[in-house]
């Protein structure tokens, strides 16, 4: 199969499907991972309208079973994996550090960086097979500092960019490159009701657009990107300067 086959988890929304859709118009067949069945199936439908090489798969990311369920689904639908978009993420209501709920900080954990933990140990199984692959992390403007009152949300992409440079280290070698994200404020649907003043915004005074995110993967998947690896790269106007 000469097109790229790519995985989106977190596909349903937000930075997923804007990427999605992006690839798709770039002619490459899509598996969409997401656990809103609703969500999932508009993307799949938004992004058949460019590409029909397309397929959705439900899926829990902080569970195993449901990981090496999407992990088989493109394999046997499409015989390979060259890139993997490791997105799926959630947001936890803000509170401050010492009065966040232990299951509310047990759930962050177990979708933002054990899910992302999950999708590589699978994926990467996979690619170093093939000996090639291309991997991006949805970190965040979080993950390089703290985020006040959004402490579980900010150690979990913490790790995530923990995680992004070792293997990076480990799977260079096999001609496998990880690289993360770290947007700083998107419009999307888990970031409404998170109101901040322009000034708190950083430089630019405004939130990205997902569209925006998605153009920066479509960079670091390309051959442009091909020596790029163990990067944290920002987009987040300036926030974290």
């Amino acid at each position: 199969m000469k097109q790229q086959v790519a995985i989106i988890t977190g596909a349903g929304s937000g930075i997923g499907r804007e990427t999605a859709k992006l690839l798709a118009k770039k002619d490459m067949t899509i598996v969409l991972v997401d656990f809103d069945d609703n969500n999932g199936q508009e993307t799949l439908e938004a992004v058949k309208e460019h590409n029909q090489h397309a397929i959705f798969v439900h899926a829990d990311v902080s569970k195993s079973q449901d990981v090496k369920k999407y992990v088989a689904a493109a394999k046997e639908n499409f015989g390979k994996i060259d890139i993997f978009i490791n997105n799926a993420g959630i947001l936890s209501p803000p509170s401050l550090l010492g009065d966040i709920e232990e299951e509310t900080f047990d759930k962050v954990i177990a979708v933002n960086l054990k899910g992302a933990f999950l999708g590589l140990k699978y994926v990467l199984k996979e690619m170093e097979q093939q000996k090639s692959g291309v991997i991006v992390n949805t970190a965040s403007a979080a993950g390089i500092q703290g985020q006040p009152y959004l402490g579980g949300y900010a150690a979990s992409k913490h790790g995530v960019i923990g995680l992004t440079k070792t293997a990076a280290i480990e799977y260079g070698p096999s001609g496998i490159r990880v690289n993360a994200i770290c947007p700083g404020g998107v419009v999307t649907n888990m970031t409404k009701g998170l109101e901040s003043s322009p000034e708190e915004n950083g430089p630019m005074r405004r939130l990205a657009t997902p569209k925006e995110i998605a153009n920066v993967i479509s960079f670091l998947i390309s051959t442009n990107a091909s020596y790029v690896n163990g990067a944290v790269m920002t987009i987040d106007g300036g926030l974290t300067s």
